[in-house]
């Protein structure tokens, strides 16, 4: 009995000692603040209610024989950044009060705050050796003086814009979690070349496939059989151009593999057939064709299997576009007497005409998600504008306004820009805008160029 008195004795006794020891702990160790999370920190913002000024100028050469380099990645980083209109882009002509930094330490903050800017960009590059090239680049918070981003990217000299065009994007997507399309690609159809087609449809001019980047640079030509090659469209994967060519002296559907040089005859020429169109996930193609005596809507698997008529109509039905889940076509038909724009289920089902207010309406796109709508090419007296109809509201808003005629509109991948062709300027062209009509640049000049498709 004693023993077990003195057991509960002792067991209180720890019991007090350790409470107390507890409660002096607490006393003398606050408990630390919440962590807020590191991305919250990365990001910059400016002033409230404003987007953040950014200001880019030229990298640091840190060998002699990049100079020219250092300038042109400074230049089209800021128009990379310029291009989405998430910052205000401090205008690169207003640098030049501004101390030029050699390290990332000796970065004049203090200036830079008096110019305005909440964000600079500081990057170097330099030869590694006569073909390679090393490019760092950090993204700083003027206020904080602090580097928010940080890259290094080695590889080929040959084509320096693509590492600025890597930076913007990856900035745009860890500062803003935006896509952005400075890696992206557009094909068109262009008659640069400046021959004419022999053969079977004489008199007319060489048509040729080409690509280029986003802002028009490095131009390259995809086809080279000197005939009629038209309305390039690319695959989701951005490695295939499907196109129409008459290289056969009748319009059919070619796809031409860019990074292998193949090519692919998907219809083993049955019938004539126009107006390629991938469905987003690849495995088919929506295409025209007069295989059954009128112009109808076909989809077959990309391998040229299964094909299946969509549409039957004595009238033309002409130039498809997906929906983005693959469960929708839209596309051009004259079955009213003038071309409108209809939308059918991919298994040929529940058509409708959306189109309602319009005399002529032609080469229909839809838009990539979180958008939900339809642009086109709308007749607007001697020409065409592009329009957009709203499919969640049925309403329609015009973007363009008569300068020259507007056709064969076409979305970015993060459905932000619509790239178009217009006569504004000398001939046909291929510009881009923002969905809103806003920010037109001229994308192509040599030559007449047509009907753009933009890659993913």
């Amino acid at each position: 009995m004693r023993n077990s008195l003195k057991w509960s004795g002792l067991v209180v006794l720890v019991a007090l000692t350790l409470s107390v020891l507890l409660a002096a702990q607490q006393q003398t160790t606050p408990t630390p603040p919440p962590q807020q999370p590191s991305e919250i920190q990365l990001v910059i913002s400016g002033e409230p209610g404003t987007p953040p000024r950014y200001a880019v100028p030229d990298f640091v050469a840190l060998s002699p024989d990049v100079a020219d380099v250092a300038k042109l990645l400074g230049q089209v980083l800021w128009d990379d950044l310029n291009f989405e209109r998430e910052f205000y882009m401090i205008p690169r002509d207003t640098y030049s009060t501004i101390p030029v930094a050699r390290t990332g330490d000796d970065i004049p903050f203090a200036a830079w705050r008096e110019l305005g800017a909440d964000a600079v960009v500081f990057g170097t590059v330099q030869k590694t050796d006569p073909n390679t090239v090393r490019v760092q680049v950090r993204l700083f918070n003027v206020r904080s003086r602090q580097s928010v981003f940080a890259k290094e990217y080695t590889g080929s000299a040959a084509n320096p814009r693509l590492y600025a065009h890597t930076m913007s994007d990856e900035i745009h997507q860890q500062q803003r979690a935006l896509r952005g399309v400075a890696r992206t690609k557009l094909t068109f159809s262009s008659d640069r070349n400046r021959e004419r087609v022999a053969g079977p449809v004489q008199n007319r001019d060489v048509k040729e496939v080409y690509i280029a980047d986003y802002d028009g640079e490095n131009v390259r030509r995809v086809t080279t059989n000197r005939q009629l090659n038209i309305t390039p469209t690319w695959a989701p994967d951005a490695r295939g151009i499907a196109y129409t060519s008459y290289r056969r002296g009748y319009p059919d559907i070619f796809i031409a593999l860019i990074y292998q040089g193949l090519q692919e005859t998907p219809t083993n020429g049955v019938g004539q057939n126009w107006l390629p169109m991938f469905s987003p996930d690849g495995t088919r193609i929506c295409f025209t064709s007069n295989r059954d005596g009128n112009p109808e809507l076909y989809v077959m698997n990309r391998d040229g299997s299964n094909v299946r008529r969509v549409t039957n109509n004595p009238a033309i039905d002409t130039t498809p576009t997906w929906s983005p889940n693959g469960a929708q076509i839209a596309f051009t038909s004259d079955r009213a007497g003038t071309p409108q724009i209809y939308i059918v289920g991919a298994d040929g089902l529940n058509l409708r005409r959306i189109t309602t207010n319009e005399s002529w309406a032609d080469r229909p796109t839809w838009s990539p998600a979180p958008f939900n709508e339809i642009a086109y090419a709308g007749r607007t007296g001697p020409g065409f504008d592009i329009k957009v109809y709203d499919l969640a509201s049925g309403e329609t808003r015009q973007i363009t306004f008569g300068e020259g005629s507007n056709e064969s509109p076409a979305y970015s991948p993060n459905g932000r820009h619509i790239a178009f062709s217009s006569t504004r300027s000398r001939g046909t062209q291929v510009y881009t805008m923002a969905r809103d009509g806003k920010n037109v640049k001229q994308i192509t000049r040599d030559g007449n160029n047509a009907t753009p498709s933009w890659s993913n």
